[in-house]
């Protein structure tokens, strides 16, 4: 069932820029995650390190993120000034 309290489910492990967090909650708004990392989501964006693959997946701020056990996401920086 599907129905359960937040309470009762397992909690997961996972991890922004190498750091560990644990939560219940294991679908979330990108925006969430990087404001849990302590990131302005007005200047990052959310990544997901999947497999081998070079390159994050994206996430919009408002779209939801499965959160996996072992999952590793990165905070990516919008944009840089460049000197």
């Amino acid at each position: 069932m599907n129905d359960k309290p937040t309470e009762l489910r397992p909690s997961v492990v996972f991890s922004i820029d190498g750091r560990d967090y644990e939560t219940r909650d294991r679908r979330q708004p990108a925006a969430n995650l990087l404001r849990l990392a302590g990131v302005d989501q007005a200047h990052y964006d959310l990544g997901e390190l999947r497999g081998h693959r070079p390159e994050p997946a994206h996430y919009a701020d408002d779209q939801l993120v499965e959160i996996h056990p072992g999952a590793r996401f990165v905070t990516i920086r919008q944009n840089a000034d460049v000197a």
